[in-house]
């Protein structure tokens, strides 16, 4: 079940509402900026550690932990919904925390963990494909798992593990498609090398490489040797003339 952290209680202070620069400052703090909202009053601009946002995120149940909120001198349950990254350093920019009513059903994503070894790549070599790697559920904020377990043992060629194969409770109801495929087994698609004959044939249907420079060039000489043909009649008809008038 979701896990409450009551020993790492999450202190926030209240902020007021700035610029990117006032964000920055927060930041230069060692704090980050945050809001709070849920459970029925107005959205909290507030300030949190990063440290503390980290252990709960990087816990076994993640985003889905359950933890008091201590603001203003009260506390109150709480979860991170939605948080934010810097994209080069990877530190901590912002999170998004929303108060919650434990008697009130929520709507969460939960990972799936396959469990064991399946009988098609065990016994059969081929590879197993984990396709949805996360599930959501609606159940009271007490009943929501860190995972849900599923065993993949007796999994084959041919067969594929949906939502609806998933261990089902009373406490849990889910709400992804149950036809939706959660892993199947494939086989290793091996590049088979062409034969000789094969070869052959394939060289043989390719396409003759285009003459058509060939062609220009031949062109070329033949226009060239048109063109040097009346050239040379003149000079052979200036010789004539140039020799008519010395006889004469």
């Amino acid at each position: 079940m979701a896990a409450t952290l009551e020993q790492n209680v999450l202190e926030a202070r209240p902020r007021e509402s700035g610029t990117k620069n006032h964000a920055r400052r927060v930041r230069r703090e060692g704090k980050i900026p945050a809001v709070v909202y849920g459970a029925g009053k107005n959205a909290m601009p507030v300030t949190v550690d990063p440290r503390h946002v980290l252990r709960i995120l990087r816990s076994d149940s993640g985003h889905n932990t359950i933890f008091d909120l201590a603001l203003d001198g009260e506390r109150t349950k709480a979860m991170i919904v939605d948080w934010q990254y810097e994209p080069i350093k990877g530190n901590l920019l912002h999170i998004d925390l929303k108060r919650i009513a434990m008697d009130k059903a929520l709507r969460v994503s939960v990972p799936i963990v396959l469990q064991g070894v399946a009988a098609g790549v065990k016994t059969e070599g081929g590879i197993l494909e984990h396709i949805l790697r996360e599930v959501e559920v609606e159940c009271l904020p007490g009943d929501i798992p860190s995972h849900i377990d599923v065993d993949i043992s007796h999994l084959t060629f041919g067969e594929v593990l949906r939502v609806s194969d998933l261990p089902h409770s009373d406490k849990i109801k889910y709400l992804t498609e149950e036809n939706q495929p959660i892993a199947h087994i494939t086989s290793v698609k091996e590049e088979v090398a062409p034969t000789p004959e094969a070869a052959a044939a394939e060289a043989a249907a390719a396409p003759a490489e285009p003459e058509v420079i060939k062609k220009g060039k031949a062109e070329t000489e033949e226009e060239g040797a048109e063109a040097g043909a009346p050239a040379e009649k003149t000079e052979k008809g200036a010789e004539k003339k140039a020799e008519k008038k010395e006889k004469k």
